[in-house]
């Protein structure tokens, strides 16, 4: 699988740039939905990706740094928020395939402080379906980062493993943070070194390095000021990530078509497309959130809204089985100053990126993305 040429994109012109020579709707559909997305949210900048049949296209406007009036590119790093949790996923199934870990692990086999715990009842695929038992979906504001664990060790559930979905950063933080105790490194290396550098993704940090500083974007919040992240409890985990449209194209065309990869790494990303619960209309699984196909926008509209409550969902678990090729995944991810949204359908051979530099409301994320998907699909 070939990563995204990064170097053949940045001398495109800013409103278009597409990896595709020859004709094909795909571009022009993106530039339209995009164009106008970009113009009804007020959004500083926008990159917006398409994989589709093996082809790429990538769609740029406005700006990294208005004020410094410095172009959106496809090598602008933007923050994705929680889309940081399926990388965070990927990485415990990875674990789970290299036997450094199983996902029905409880936390005291990784971290023997957790034995008398409440929360020593779930399995780490609990932690990372959102269903160990109750858990919120911030920390308490009190709570420093390197109380996070602490935290999770005295927290009480308040449901059993498995009956309730509650969209949650410290569960899936906690997968993480575990995972990455196992294998005896800082969840940062362990990404790095065992997720990003064999798919090739020399893009996507969770410390952004010096060296690519100036591609880092800046955000704006609805109130107009200039924002970045700030570090929280496991936030690397969780929300920390910080990646451009070509990196996360990559994970997309990773998941469509995983036999490509590594044999390690693609029973991984399989591990990801297994659908654990049903739950509030939709699927969730580890990272991915799942729709049957045929979707409709105000289908899509209410997964996407019940998907992020802060309300708990009954959940019931369903056998263990690969979702199948008519299912749209997603996930949307979000900071104070940048929204995104990525998702792929494995029937379509499409997936979809959306990056901007301002946190638009995650309905008009996902009706845009389903317009363009729709367009696609449809021929128009």
């Amino acid at each position: 699988m070939m990563p995204l040429r990064l170097a053949a994109l940045l001398g495109l012109a800013l409103t278009a740039c597409t990896t595709t020579p020859e004709p094909s709707p795909a571009p022009a559909v993106l530039a339209a939905e995009f164009a106008r997305f970009a113009q009804e949210h007020q959004v500083p900048g926008l990159v917006a990706g398409l994989t589709i049949a093996g082809r790429r296209h990538v769609f740029c406007t406005g700006y990294a740094d208005d004020e410094r009036k410095l172009p959106a590119t496809a090598a602008t790093l933007f923050e994705i928020g929680s889309v940081s949790k399926v990388f965070t996923a990927t990485l415990a199934c990875l674990a789970a395939e290299r036997s450094v870990v199983s996902l029905t692990d409880a936390p005291s086999r990784i971290d023997p402080a957790f034995a008398n715990a409440s929360l020593d009842r779930a399995q780490l695929w609990h932690f990372g379906t959102y269903t160990a038992g109750g858990l919120p979906l911030q920390f308490p504001e009190a709570i420093e980062p390197a109380a996070a664990t602490a935290y999770c060790r005295a927290f009480v559930r308040t449901s059993e493993p498995g009956s309730q979905r509650c969209y949650s950063n410290p569960s899936i933080g906690l997968l993480g943070h575990l995972v990455a105790k196992a294998w005896r490194r800082d969840f940062a290396a362990c990404l790095r070194g065992e997720l990003l550098q064999p798919l090739g993704m020399t893009h996507t940090h969770v410390e952004v390095p010096e060296a690519a500083s100036a591609e880092y974007a800046w955000g704006r919040r609805r109130t107009g000021e200039r924002v970045r992240v700030a570090n929280g409890p496991f936030a690397d985990e969780t929300y920390g990530i910080k990646t451009n449209v070509g990196d996360l194209l990559t994970l997309l065309e990773a998941n469509l078509r995983p036999d490509e990869l590594p044999a390690e790494i693609a029973a991984a990303v399989r591990a990801t497309q297994v659908g654990r619960f049903a739950c509030g209309g939709f699927v969730q699984g580890l990272g991915w959130e799942q729709v049957g196909l045929p979707v409709t926008r105000e289908g899509l509209l209410a997964i996407a809204a019940a998907a992020v409550s802060e309300e708990g969902l009954a959940a019931r678990e369903l056998p263990a089985a690969a979702s199948p090729a008519a299912t749209w995944f997603h996930k949307t991810g979000s900071t104070n100053g940048f929204g995104a949204y990525v998702v792929f359908v494995p029937q379509h051979r499409l997936g979809l990126v959306l990056l901007a530099n301002r946190n638009v409301p995650i309905a008009a994320r996902v009706a845009a993305a389903h317009a363009v998907v729709e367009r696609l699909v449809r021929g128009a």
